[in-house]
């Protein structure tokens, strides 16, 4: 059986350590250590005509498959189970 000591030695170490953690997150929020500026200010200087092209054509290919499922499903009687 366990001693009621080491329950209490347990309890407290993880009182401690739970408490350290919250401290040591409200202390980067408070210091701005999960912001990243440059992150989307860079990632918006870096894109050209090329890429936004790109990324609309496999937008629109993305929902013509989409619609060619659905029709697909319509077509062949599909219902989903009740």
């Amino acid at each position: 059986m366990m001693d009621s000591t080491l329950i209490i030695v347990m309890l407290s170490a993880s009182i401690l350590l739970g408490a350290l953690g919250l401290w040591a997150l409200l202390w980067g929020l408070k210091t701005g250590q999960f912001e990243d500026k440059e992150k989307f200010l860079g990632g918006v200087l870096d894109d050209s005509e090329e890429t936004l092209q790109d990324a609309i054509k496999m937008e629109n290919r993305k929902k013509e498959i989409l619609a060619k499922r659905e029709q697909h499903k319509r077509d062949d009687g599909y219902r989903p189970l009740d």
